[in-house]
């Protein structure tokens, strides 16, 4: 039950951070993979400044926090010509 809530909250987390970030999404698979490695994102930070949320809602909050994070990394690297 675990596992399914993780991706529940990975796939909101994604769409979420696609949301805000750009305005578009790629899809349930990407956005799946973009709200996991926010959450490692999110957890990290949150753990660098003390912060600790509980909770599904907390951890929706962190990784999509996380997931803004990775995708603002990766729009720098990107070629925008």
């Amino acid at each position: 039950m675990r596992i399914l809530i993780s991706i529940i909250i990975g796939i909101l987390a994604g769409f979420l951070a696609r949301q805000i970030f750009k305005g578009r999404g790629f899809g349930l698979i990407v956005n799946l993979i973009v709200g996991i490695i926010g959450s490692l994102v999110g957890g990290w930070v949150f753990g660098l400044l003390g912060w600790h949320i509980n909770g599904i809602l907390g951890t929706l909050i962190t990784s999509t926090i996380g997931a803004i994070i990775f995708l603002w990394i990766i729009s720098l690297f990107r070629d925008n010509s």
